[in-house]
């Protein structure tokens, strides 16, 4: 069973805030997301800290 989280980041390219759902339950995870406004390519790693709690962190395609 998937857990969709909804959060807000920022677009690495536009600086647009926007609405994008992480699938907190499925352990580490690395893949690209359109941004909605700018259309470029955001690199979102998911992982988990020694406590358990989802770190995400977003990237440019470029970096």
């Amino acid at each position: 069973m998937q857990n969709l989280e909804e959060i807000i980041i920022d677009c690495p390219y536009c600086g647009e805030a926007l609405d994008v759902l992480i699938d907190s339950r499925s352990g580490p995870q690395r893949y690209y997301e359109d941004c909605a406004v700018c259309c470029t390519p955001i690199l979102f790693i998911v992982s988990e800290d020694n406590h358990g709690e989802v770190i995400i962190d977003i990237k440019r395609d470029d970096e």
